[in-house]
Parts: C-alpha cells; structure tokens; sequence
C-alpha cells in the first residue's frame, strides 16, 4: 500500500490503537519552555512519578526571557518565577536544562534544528503550537497541551488522534525577493486561518525544494496559523547538509545508518492525500498583512480589499479588525508611518533571516523615528553574526542587536510594542495586543521589514540627490516611491514614499 511520508513516520510510532479512539504514540523527544511546564512538573510531583526516558527531554526558558541584561536578575516577578521553576524542575528531574546565559540557550524550535537535536522520521512534541517547525526537517511535529506534556514525561507516549493529511503544492520558480515567509503569508491569504484545520501538511513542489533548510523551517513554522495540526517536507540533500556535524546529529556508522533510513521518508508516488491543493509560484508576491490574522495578507503592492462581495459575518469581523488597526477598505499601506520593526521570533531569528536583513540596510542609516529590535533565536545564531561581521553592518546603520529570546513576538518580557503605534514584525501571529496592549502588527519577511520602514523619511531615490536625507530635489529628479525604487534597484516590497 502507497503512503505518505506522514503515514510513514506515524504509523512507525504506534505503541497501540484503541479500537474507535485514539491512536497511542511514542514520542522521541519532547522539548520544554517555562510557561507550559509548571503544572506538567507538579502533577508529577503530586503522582511521585520521574521521567520515564529523561534523555529524551530537553528543557530552555524562551518566552519570558529579557532580550538585555541576561546576566541580571528578572525584573518582573512572574517571567522570574517561571524560569526559575523551570531550571529547579529541570534539576529535580534530572533532565538537561539550557538556562540563560548558557551558550545553548535560545527559542526552543530555534535550538532544536540548529544543534542536531530535531532529525528526520521522529516524532516531536512541546508546549507551544509553533512546534510545527521541525516538521521541515521531514519529523512529525506538533503542539501539545499541559497535561499532555505530563503524559509524555511519564510515559514517553501520548494519546493522538490521527489527523487527516493535505499535500500543498507550489509549482515553478519564486520570484526575486520572494521568501519562504511570503509563500506562507501568501498561502493563507488564499486559504484562511483555518483552512488546513484537522489536517497535517506536507509541502512540496519545485518552489519548496528550492527553500533553504532555514526557509523551511520558517514555513513550517506557520503550519499552524493556518489551522493546521502540524507541517512537514521530506527530507533531501538539502536536509541531510544541514544537519550533518551538528552537536547532537548521528556519527560515524551511526550517521550512515540513519542517513540510509531518511532517504525512505518520503511520500510514494501513488500515495493518496485526504487533500490535495496547488498554487503557482509565480503568482506569488512579497506579502505584509493589514489585519488581526495572520491570514489577511496582501502584496505589498497591493490595497486593503474592499467589503464588496462579503456576506454580514465577514464584513462586521473586518471592519472591527480595520478600526483596530486604523485602516481603511481599498486604501494602500505605501506611505503608512510605522513606529517599530522586530526581526527575531522562532519564525524569523535565523542567521539567513539576519543575512536577509543586514544585505538591505548594508550602507544605509535606520530613521530616527523608527525603534528596532533585532534579536538572534540562539547565543548560536548571536555568534554567526559576529563572526560573519554582520554585527558592524547593522550597527554602522544604526541597528542594536539584543540577547537571544521571544521577544516582541508576543507580550511576555520586556519587549512590548506600546498601546496604537504600528510594528513590522518577522513573527507569526498578529492579533490584537499580540505585541503588546493596544499594539498594530504588520507580519512581514526580514527583506520587506527592512526594506522599507526602517528608513521612512529620508529620501532614497538614487537619482543624484544632493542631500538624501532631507529629500532635497535638487534636479527634479527625486521622485520615485519607495515601490518604484525597489522594482529598480532592490525587490518591491518597501513601505514609504519618498518626500516628493
């Protein structure tokens, strides 16, 4: 019988299946954060139970960890409790603990990939939706809840549901300057937030292939704002580059026996999806969002869409999100001021993302009026940076890099975008007061954040303007909009205009 690399990985991890219920899986690593840990920990004390497999645990603090000052205590009294809980927790249990300040320290679903720990054909489980992103490793990855991280602590297993499987095509070449995180903004445009819901997606197609293993694992990452159980690619080449010599990746024979194992998993040429969709690469712009879900994406060239054609229900959820957001139907986003960019988060926070982002400010000087944080996912992906000189590249054009955690992808540290003002953002999710009470995100990739706001004002027309900077139009020539300049010169996605 024909499977699908899902089937293949799921069907592997099955202990037993309870006849009309739920399938009973083996979990080959769990990964733990601060914020859903507390009460799996305590309902363990309060069973007198220990870890079954402790080796197959992997503790970090990520979402309440300050982005400055690492070294100092926590200001605020609940992030403090919590990592602290989770180190204390972490050593009653004896499993291995990253805590701050150490050099394997970072966001979770950053660490993972990056020191060999996700591998291809395991089953991976944490407290926080966004574990869909070593799916793009070719695992079978997803969130859990509370309870069920207890479960898996005590038993290496959890009681699963089987999903129902969707294969997400995109045929042909991206275009230039688009990015993994456009072909996930771009996806959900045309399917919602909730149109892979109950299903676990597989990517595939000329265009996903041509994904660094970087790039994949940011579309992975957004599985789940598309409703989805989780996201997955088979691994390849591309795959099997990336993790070989990492810390914790298989050696020696170990490695040739496992690599011989991961180039079974992919999905048969006959295998029958639940579901199937295809899009076109070509079709595909850089994106930005206008609302209060990661699903209301446009390209940037783009307007606001209209109320035309939406029945009551639509048109009453979108004209409360554009009153949130202080938007109008039909009108464009070039010219909108924006206050704050945020590069970082579990979506974004990659060395590549960092690259992206320091081959466009490279030369050029940030807005004063414009606060930015970048924040490196890892202590690992901070000393690329450095060691790679991007750090005096985004420093000479005013940019300040900060200490690897969350951060502004969601309001539980320091690192809060205030009440009304407007943030680029590299996260995943841009909800009401996700970025803080009050706050408007506009989800974006690490090209168009900074591509565009971080130098709203100044004029940057490279057409022999005398002085840039107070957009003098000295030949009549300084004129083009910051969309008409990138098709030019760069990519379109910039937002802003020049002065004239």
């Amino acid at each position: 019988m024909a499977n699908t690399l899902f089937d293949k990985i799921w069907d592997a991890h099955i202990v037993q299946k309870v006849e009309d219920g739920p399938t009973q899986l083996y979990i080959d690593r769990l990964y733990c954060h601060e914020v859903t840990s507390p009460q799996a920990f305590a309902g363990m004390r309060a069973r007198g139970l220990k870890c079954f497999r402790p080796e197959r645990i992997y503790c970090m603090p990520d979402h309440n960890t300050p982005t400055h000052d690492q070294d100092k205590p926590i200001e605020d009294p609940v992030s403090k409790a919590q990592v602290d809980a989770l180190a204390k927790n972490a050593a009653d249990f004896g499993l291995t603990h990253f805590g701050m300040m150490n050099k394997k320290n970072g966001i979770i679903h950053v660490v993972g990939p990056e020191r060999g720990l996700t591998l291809p054909g395991m089953t991976i489980v944490c407290g926080d939706s966004h574990t869909s992103t070593h799916g793009a490793m070719g695992a079978v990855a997803f969130g859990i809840g509370t309870s069920e991280v207890e479960m898996v602590m005590a038993s290496q297993c959890i009681l699963q549901a089987r999903p129902k499987t969707m294969r997400i095509t995109i045929d042909g070449k991206l275009g230039k300057g688009v990015t993994a995180k456009d072909v996930a903004l771009y996806m959900m445009s045309k399917m919602t937030t909730s149109g892979a819901t109950g299903y676990f997606v597989e990517y595939a197609g000329e265009a996903i292939r041509s994904l660094t293993m970087e790039g994949r694992l940011t579309l992975c990452n957004l599985s789940i704002e598309m409703g989805a159980r989780g996201g997955m690619i088979a691994p390849d080449e591309v795959t099997f580059e990336y993790i070989k010599g990492r810390e914790y990746a298989p050696k020696g024979e170990e490695w040739d026996k496992a690599l011989a194992y991961w180039k079974t998993l992919k999905s048969d040429d006959d295998a029958v999806f639940d579901k199937e969709v295809r899009y076109d690469a070509a079709d595909i712009q850089p994106m930005i969002t206008y609302g209060t879900n990661p699903g209301m994406g446009m390209a940037v060239t783009s307007d606001i869409p209209t109320t035309e054609g939406m029945s009551e229900v639509e048109k009453g959820s979108f004209e409360k999100s554009m009153q949130y957001m202080g938007f109008q139907p039909g009108e464009s986003l070039l010219g909108k001021k924006v206050d704050y960019v945020f590069l970082g988060a579990c979506t974004n926070g990659r060395i590549e993302d960092f690259r992206a982002f320091a081959s466009i400010v490279k030369g050029r000087k940030k807005a004063d009026n414009i606060t930015a944080w970048l924040v490196p996912g890892s202590w690992m992906v901070d000393e690329q940076i450095r060691q790679e000189g991007l750090d005096k590249v985004l420093e000479e054009a005013g940019f300040e890099i900060r200490q690897p955690g969350c951060s502004a992808c969601l309001a539980m540290n320091d690192d809060k975008i205030p009440a009304g003002k407007y943030s680029v953002s590299t996260s995943n999710r841009n909800f009401e007061g996700r970025q803080g009470p009050g706050s408007r995100t506009l989800l974006a990739s690490p090209l168009t954040a900074a591509g565009g706001s971080p130098f709203a004002g100044a004029c940057r027309c490279r057409n022999r303007c005398d002085n840039r900077s107070k957009n003098v139009n000295v030949k009549n020539e300084c004129h083009e909009t910051e969309i008409q300049y990138h098709n030019k010169y760069l990519y379109p996605f910039a937002i802003g205009k020049c002065g004239y």
